[in-house]
């Protein structure tokens, strides 16, 4: 599944899929011992095993909505390492609908702060996928955090009645009040949080995921982006439907359709 950065003009297209990759960088952590499920371990009834190495310190569990920070490291059967984000030096940012079901289950298991083994049969990794690792894999995975992304609208779909409009086609409803009293410009730089979803349900750009807010001028962004902001003051959120026009216009490679935001201003710049 791919996610599309999609605020400035420029849009930026990422992998969330685990993968086989090279490991650069820092030495990664030796091959364990047990590359099949001991004895001792649990086993869920999809077959995915697992074992505690680290306790969490947190007291809540991801679901299949959020977005979860980790360090991991994975091997193949016969030891070999395939993937380590420990080796790069870096965690990596992941949507648990967008990962192999083995992730995407046990890691609903966890809290923060844990770090625990899993043994991942084939066919919760990935069995029959051509370029992938196959047969049961091994992680070290290590919950570093939790990001929640907002819940997607039961309007996403359409444009509600309630729903006001300029005489450019574009829908906004407002979710929250502004505390401010002056609007932005066209020229404007603006601080914002936003999330983003196409009609289907799915999210696909969010501030949300990146746990920090975004600034850009509104010159930069979509024309939908554009017209709808400069209606709000600082401190407002609202829900906008763009139709395709004031989007991205069916260019290739970018969400297509109408796009639906919800854009809170925290400050004009």
């Amino acid at each position: 599944m791919n996610r599309y950065h999609i605020v400035p003009a420029l849009i930026l297209c990422f992998s969330l899929a685990l993968i086989a990759a090279p490991v650069i960088g820092q030495e990664a952590p030796p091959t364990p011992a047990n590359l099949t499920p001991p004895a001792d371990a649990q086993t869920t009834a999809s077959g995915l095993a697992y074992k505690v190495l680290q306790e969490g310190t947190g007291t809540t569990h991801p679901d299949g909505n959020d977005l979860v920070l980790v360090h991991y490291t994975g091997w193949m059967s016969d030891g070999q390492l395939f993937d380590s984000s420990v080796a790069r030096g870096k965690p990596a940012l992941l949507p648990l609908e967008a990962i192999i079901d083995g992730w995407t289950e046990g890691l609903q298991l966890m809290t923060e702060g844990a770090k625990w083994r899993l043994w991942i049969p084939g066919k919760l990794a990935y069995e029959g996928v051509e370029g992938r690792p196959q047969g049961t894999l091994t992680f070290d995975v290590e919950l570093l955090e939790i990001r929640s992304i907002p819940p997607v609208p039961e309007s996403v779909s359409e444009i509600p009645k309630d729903a006001q409009f300029n005489r450019f086609g574009l829908a906004w409803k407002v979710l929250q009040e502004g505390t401010g009293t002056v609007h932005p410009e066209a020229t404007s730089k603006v601080e914002v949080n936003y999330i983003g979803w196409t009609t289907d349900g799915k999210w696909f750009d969010s501030t949300y995921s990146r746990g920090s807010t975004a600034e850009f001028g509104l010159d930069q962004v979509i024309a939908g982006w554009r017209q709808g902001v400069q209606l709000m003051v600082e401190g407002e959120k609202r829900r906008f439907w763009i139709p395709e026009d004031l989007a991205y216009g069916g260019e290739s490679g970018k969400p297509a359709g109408m796009l639906v935001f919800d854009i809170e201003l925290i400050d004009i710049k």
